[in-house]
């Protein structure tokens, strides 16, 4: 992957359109988190309810953190742990940020911060957010390379980027809605961060 690959990238996403690339886990697909056009046709690329939650992806924490300022210090300092890195986390959302990738629930959100190292390390440099999930059919097995995509869904995107074979493990979910007051947290799906991993961060 180039520099010139990464603006692409963020030209796509300007424009509400529907990118597919590659991060730190899986192939995933996504678009600008403001553009109810561009999630709605992401959601319909995918056959996903469109009242399923998505993720916000950032690709820098410090650009992360500045855009949530309503989070408690107990949690910036449990983001600051835990990302950049192979999970998603459901953060309380009182601001109600990015009601698109929210589902019913505004005042949650799931945020993610990849660990981009080789291949992937330009897309670091990308500046804004990006709605994102998984680059297969609701449902369907998550892909760790680019051809093993569903062809249903490479066809109808705007754009592609290669990033090689990826570890092929969804990022680990959460909940830490409720750690800045009580220090709990739940782990919502196993996934490519170990749970006594989690526990030991958090």
């Amino acid at each position: 992957m180039t520099p010139e690959d990464v603006a692409t990238f963020e030209r796509c996403i300007a424009v509400g359109g529907v990118a597919l690339f590659p991060a730190d886990t899986v192939y995933g697909l996504a678009t600008e988190p403001d553009s109810r056009e561009g999630v709605e046709r992401l959601y319909r690329i995918k056959g996903r309810r469109p009242d399923r939650p998505a993720a916000v992806m950032f690709f820098d924490l410090e650009l992360a953190l500045a855009a949530l300022p309503e989070l408690g210090e107990r949690t910036r300092a449990a983001l600051g742990r835990l990302l950049p890195g192979a999970v998603t986390l459901v953060l309380p959302n009182p601001a109600r940020r990015y009601p698109l990738a929210c589902g019913p629930v505004p005042e949650r959100l799931g945020l993610r911060v990849p660990a981009l190292s080789g291949a992937l390390a330009p897309l670091a440099a990308a500046k804004w957010p990006v709605l994102q999930s998984s680059a297969n059919l609701s449902g369907g097995a998550d892909a760790r390379r680019l051809q093993d995509v569903d062809e249903r869904v490479r066809t109808r995107v705007d754009l592609q980027l290669d990033g090689g074979d990826l570890a092929g493990t969804p990022s680990t979910v959460v909940d830490l809605g409720d750690y800045d007051q009580t220090g709990a947290f739940e782990v919502l799906r196993a996934g490519a961060v170990a749970i006594d991993d989690i526990k030991a961060a958090l």
